[in-house]
């Protein structure tokens, strides 16, 4: 089976507060994209890579991944409209995908760090046979559950966990799920990802051990906290020009 990832670049991320959209702010010289692309080809079980940006940054993201070396690397990678919401995004790159038999999996950008390796473990499960698979960590904070400002209840922390990308799929499982979601009246509830999509479908998500690396970069404390464990002199399997 081929593996296709599709990477959501398309969002905005005013939470960050940048002066470009979220994918596009520079982690120590490299963009977020840049590294999300760049983990995807060094995990080695990728065949295919399908950015999602928005029309308008269509044209600045090919002269930064070029710039980048990335549209020229051994694995196919190219860009894609993505829509308004993430899961518009995915929808709009899924209809790309030609090879029914795929395996998909969906990342954001913002995860720029995301290890190769833990990458590598969500494709294989989903070629093992899992038809969803989610990279998960344990909560390490007492999670309470509010109406207003009132407590209504606390969950057992021992059976939650965070959720992180990439999230892999066979890939027509996940077209299904989503020509129903979309075809829907009333689908009932909004999909905040597609491991929801799924479960909301009726498919079984199983989970394999995610990355404290893997966090999303979302506020300025995030890109803080990025930086503090990166440095410029980092190895990279791609010699990127730094401006």
């Amino acid at each position: 089976m081929r593996v296709v990832a599709l990477i959501a670049a398309a969002g905005q991320g005013t939470r960050l507060g940048a002066a470009v959209p979220k994918a596009f702010v520079r982690l120590r010289g490299r963009t977020l994209v840049e590294r999300s692309v760049a983990a995807m080809l060094t995990s080695a079980v990728v065949d295919e890579v399908v950015v999602l940006v928005s029309p308008d940054m269509e044209s600045y993201a090919r002269e930064v991944l070029s710039r980048a070396g990335l549209l020229n690397a051994a694995v196919p990678v190219r860009l894609a409209h993505g829509g308004g919401e993430r899961a518009d995004s995915v929808w709009a790159g899924l209809r790309t995908i030609t090879d029914d038999e795929a395996v998909v999996l969906i990342h954001d950008a913002a995860r720029a760090l995301t290890p190769p390796g833990m990458i590598a473990r969500v494709a294989r499960r989903v070629l093992e046979g899992a038809p969803a698979v989610i990279p998960v960590i344990p909560v390490a904070d007492t999670i309470k559950q509010v109406a207003g400002d009132v407590v209504e209840g606390t969950p057992d922390r021992s059976t939650l966990r965070a959720v992180q990308t990439p999230q892999g799929f066979l890939l027509s499982g996940l077209r299904a799920a989503n020509e129903a979601y979309f075809g829907a009246e009333d689908p009932g509830f909004v999909a905040t990802d597609d491991a929801s999509l799924m479960e909301w479908h009726g498919v079984p998500v199983v989970t394999v051990q995610g990355d404290p690396m893997a966090f999303k970069v979302t506020t300025p404390i995030d890109m803080t906290l990025a930086r503090t464990i990166t440095d410029e002199a980092e190895p990279t399997i791609f010699e990127v020009p730094h401006d």
